[in-house]
């Protein structure tokens, strides 16, 4: 399956962190091959240069910005979603990754 990339975007990049690091927890318990970081929706243009990403989840805070991404990689193979807001608020790492992944395949 090769490893995936999955970016999660958010205003600042500051709650995202601590998601990102429960997913990426949750990801080695269960043996998965994924590359996850977050970003705030300043740099995403920048990013998607920079990283072969799969897929892009968005915090609940910047879901406005939605259609916007989707149009950017629109001629790109790249999922856009909003992170599960009950999962965010959670922090649940295991579920918004299990919802990352899904997108990615």
């Amino acid at each position: 399956m090769g490893e995936k990339t999955i970016m999660l975007c958010c205003a600042a990049g500051m709650s995202t962190s601590m998601l990102v690091k429960r997913m990426q927890d949750a990801a080695k318990e269960k043996g998965i091959d994924v590359k996850i970081f977050a970003c705030p929706a300043a740099e995403v243009d920048e990013k998607l240069k920079q990283e072969n990403v799969n897929s892009i989840l968005l915090g609940p805070q910047v879901r406005y910005l939605l259609d916007n991404i989707k149009k950017k990689v629109a001629d790109k193979p790249i999922k856009v979603d909003v992170i599960d807001m009950q999962a965010y608020g959670m922090m649940n790492g295991a579920k918004v990754l299990e919802q990352g992944l899904k997108l990615s395949n």
